[in-house]
Protein backbone atom coordinates (compact mmCIF):
# COMPACT_ATOMS: atom_id res chain seq x y z
CA UNK A 1 0.00 0.00 0.00
CA UNK A 2 1.45 3.36 -0.99
CA UNK A 3 2.25 5.98 1.62
CA UNK A 4 2.15 9.75 1.57
CA UNK A 5 5.72 11.02 1.86
CA UNK A 6 6.56 14.71 2.42
CA UNK A 7 10.17 15.80 1.88
CA UNK A 8 11.61 19.29 2.36
CA UNK A 9 14.64 20.45 0.38
CA UNK A 10 13.65 17.96 -2.30
CA UNK A 11 15.08 19.54 -5.45
CA UNK A 12 18.64 18.26 -5.10
CA UNK A 13 21.09 16.22 -3.03
CA UNK A 14 19.76 13.98 -0.28
CA UNK A 15 16.20 15.25 -0.67
CA UNK A 16 16.18 14.43 -4.38
CA UNK A 17 17.64 10.97 -3.71
CA UNK A 18 14.85 10.32 -1.22
CA UNK A 19 12.29 11.34 -3.79
CA UNK A 20 13.81 8.81 -6.21
CA UNK A 21 13.77 6.11 -3.54
CA UNK A 22 10.19 6.58 -2.38
CA UNK A 23 8.87 7.06 -5.92
CA UNK A 24 10.48 3.73 -6.88
CA UNK A 25 8.66 2.11 -3.95
CA UNK A 26 5.37 3.32 -5.38
CA UNK A 27 4.75 5.92 -2.71
CA UNK A 28 2.97 9.24 -3.19
CA UNK A 29 5.76 11.81 -2.87
CA UNK A 30 5.25 15.49 -2.07
CA UNK A 31 8.51 17.25 -2.92
CA UNK A 32 8.84 20.63 -1.18
CA UNK A 33 11.44 23.12 -2.35
CA UNK A 34 12.07 26.78 -2.95
CA UNK A 35 12.54 26.11 -6.65
CA UNK A 36 12.28 22.87 -8.60
CA UNK A 37 15.08 21.32 -10.64
CA UNK A 38 15.30 19.47 -13.94
CA UNK A 39 16.11 16.26 -12.06
CA UNK A 40 13.08 16.62 -9.81
CA UNK A 41 10.76 17.40 -12.72
CA UNK A 42 11.74 14.09 -14.35
CA UNK A 43 10.40 12.09 -11.40
CA UNK A 44 6.72 12.94 -11.90
CA UNK A 45 6.13 13.49 -8.18
CA UNK A 46 3.98 16.18 -6.53
CA UNK A 47 6.26 19.22 -6.64
CA UNK A 48 5.41 22.10 -4.33
CA UNK A 49 7.55 25.19 -4.96
CA UNK A 50 7.99 28.46 -3.08
CA UNK A 51 8.54 26.61 0.19
CA UNK A 52 11.24 28.40 2.13
CA UNK A 53 10.92 26.67 5.50
CA UNK A 54 12.79 29.48 7.26
CA UNK A 55 10.11 32.09 6.49
CA UNK A 56 6.54 32.70 7.63
CA UNK A 57 5.36 32.80 4.02
CA UNK A 58 7.09 29.52 3.18
CA UNK A 59 5.46 27.77 6.14
CA UNK A 60 2.05 29.23 5.21
CA UNK A 61 2.49 28.05 1.61
CA UNK A 62 3.41 24.59 2.86
CA UNK A 63 0.38 24.30 5.14
CA UNK A 64 -1.96 25.43 2.37
CA UNK A 65 -0.48 23.08 -0.22
CA UNK A 66 -0.68 20.07 2.13
CA UNK A 67 -4.06 20.88 3.67
CA UNK A 68 -5.61 17.77 2.07
CA UNK A 69 -2.72 15.37 2.74
CA UNK A 70 -2.56 12.78 5.53
CA UNK A 71 1.15 12.23 6.11
CA UNK A 72 2.77 8.85 6.72
CA UNK A 73 6.42 9.96 6.51
CA UNK A 74 7.74 13.51 6.98
CA UNK A 75 11.38 14.10 6.09
CA UNK A 76 12.85 17.41 7.28
CA UNK A 77 15.86 17.54 5.02
CA UNK A 78 16.27 21.20 4.01
CA UNK A 79 19.52 22.59 5.40
CA UNK A 80 22.43 24.91 4.76
CA UNK A 81 26.13 24.85 5.52
CA UNK A 82 28.21 27.95 6.12
CA UNK A 83 31.73 28.30 7.52
CA UNK A 84 32.88 30.28 10.54
CA UNK A 85 36.03 30.20 12.60
CA UNK A 86 36.89 31.81 15.91
CA UNK A 87 39.01 34.39 14.09
CA UNK A 88 36.30 35.03 11.49
CA UNK A 89 33.13 34.79 13.54
CA UNK A 90 30.15 35.65 11.36
CA UNK A 91 27.11 35.95 13.61
CA UNK A 92 24.81 36.51 10.65
CA UNK A 93 25.61 33.12 9.09
CA UNK A 94 25.39 31.43 12.50
CA UNK A 95 21.88 32.83 12.96
CA UNK A 96 20.97 31.86 9.40
CA UNK A 97 21.96 28.24 10.02
CA UNK A 98 19.95 28.14 13.27
CA UNK A 99 16.89 29.39 11.38
CA UNK A 100 17.18 26.81 8.59
CA UNK A 101 18.77 23.80 10.29
CA UNK A 102 17.16 23.87 13.75
CA UNK A 103 14.16 26.18 13.98
CA UNK A 104 12.67 25.45 10.55
CA UNK A 105 12.33 21.67 11.06
CA UNK A 106 10.57 22.32 14.37
CA UNK A 107 8.20 24.75 12.64
CA UNK A 108 7.52 22.27 9.86
CA UNK A 109 6.60 19.51 12.31
CA UNK A 110 4.51 21.81 14.49
CA UNK A 111 2.64 23.17 11.47
CA UNK A 112 1.91 19.73 10.04
CA UNK A 113 1.28 17.75 13.22
CA UNK A 114 -2.49 17.63 12.67
CA UNK A 115 -1.83 15.93 9.31
CA UNK A 116 0.37 13.16 10.74
CA UNK A 117 -1.34 9.78 10.63
CA UNK A 118 -1.24 7.61 13.72
CA UNK A 119 2.03 5.69 13.52
CA UNK A 120 3.61 8.22 11.16
CA UNK A 121 7.38 8.62 11.01
CA UNK A 122 9.40 11.83 11.11
CA UNK A 123 12.99 11.90 9.90
CA UNK A 124 15.18 14.85 10.84
CA UNK A 125 18.37 14.94 8.79
CA UNK A 126 21.15 15.84 11.18
CA UNK A 127 24.92 15.51 10.99
CA UNK A 128 27.75 13.97 12.91
CA UNK A 129 29.02 17.53 13.14
CA UNK A 130 26.25 18.16 15.68
CA UNK A 131 27.93 15.76 18.09
CA UNK A 132 29.70 17.41 21.01
CA UNK A 133 31.86 14.43 21.94
CA UNK A 134 32.87 13.76 18.34
CA UNK A 135 34.11 17.28 17.59
CA UNK A 136 37.80 16.80 16.94
CA UNK A 137 38.54 19.83 14.80
CA UNK A 138 36.54 22.87 16.00
CA UNK A 139 35.21 25.59 13.73
CA UNK A 140 31.98 25.51 11.72
CA UNK A 141 30.21 27.07 14.70
CA UNK A 142 26.85 27.73 13.11
CA UNK A 143 26.49 24.33 11.49
CA UNK A 144 27.67 22.36 14.51
CA UNK A 145 25.51 24.31 16.96
CA UNK A 146 22.41 24.23 14.75
CA UNK A 147 22.61 20.47 14.26
CA UNK A 148 23.12 19.92 17.99
CA UNK A 149 20.01 22.03 18.58
CA UNK A 150 18.12 19.92 16.02
CA UNK A 151 19.11 16.77 17.90
CA UNK A 152 17.73 18.24 21.13
CA UNK A 153 14.49 19.21 19.38
CA UNK A 154 14.11 15.66 18.08
CA UNK A 155 14.15 14.26 21.60
CA UNK A 156 11.43 16.65 22.74
CA UNK A 157 9.36 15.91 19.64
CA UNK A 158 9.61 12.18 20.29
CA UNK A 159 8.01 12.71 23.70
CA UNK A 160 5.39 15.22 22.56
CA UNK A 161 4.19 13.10 19.63
CA UNK A 162 4.27 9.74 21.39
CA UNK A 163 0.56 9.92 22.20
CA UNK A 164 -0.17 9.48 18.49
CA UNK A 165 2.46 6.77 18.10
CA UNK A 166 4.55 9.02 15.86
CA UNK A 167 8.19 7.93 15.69
CA UNK A 168 10.87 10.63 15.47
CA UNK A 169 14.35 9.77 14.24
CA UNK A 170 17.51 11.76 13.63
CA UNK A 171 19.65 10.54 10.76
CA UNK A 172 23.28 11.28 10.00
CA UNK A 173 23.63 10.28 6.33
CA UNK A 174 27.43 10.41 6.29
CA UNK A 175 29.63 12.59 4.11
CA UNK A 176 27.37 12.66 1.08
CA UNK A 177 28.25 13.75 -2.46
CA UNK A 178 26.09 16.85 -2.92
CA UNK A 179 26.69 20.43 -3.98
CA UNK A 180 26.62 21.46 -0.30
CA UNK A 181 30.05 19.88 0.10
CA UNK A 182 31.21 20.46 -3.49
CA UNK A 183 30.41 16.85 -4.36
CA UNK A 184 32.82 15.24 -1.92
CA UNK A 185 31.97 11.99 -0.14
CA UNK A 186 29.81 9.20 -1.55
CA UNK A 187 26.67 9.56 -3.61
CA UNK A 188 23.36 10.39 -1.98
CA UNK A 189 21.70 7.46 -3.73
CA UNK A 190 24.20 4.95 -2.34
CA UNK A 191 24.00 6.09 1.28
CA UNK A 192 20.23 6.40 1.10
CA UNK A 193 19.56 2.93 -0.17
CA UNK A 194 21.91 1.42 2.40
CA UNK A 195 20.55 3.25 5.45
CA UNK A 196 16.95 4.35 4.93
CA UNK A 197 14.40 2.51 7.08
CA UNK A 198 11.95 2.10 4.17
Amino acid sequence: MSKNIVITGANRGIGLAMCVHFKAQGDNVFALCRQSSVELEKLAVNIIEDIDVATDLGIANMVLALSHVDIDVLVCNAGILRDESLTELNLATIREQFEVNAIAPLRVVASLQSHLNEGAKIALITSRMGSISDNGSGGRYGYRMSKAALNAAAMSLSHDLAHNKVAVGVYHPGYVQTDMVNYGGISAQVILLKNWWG
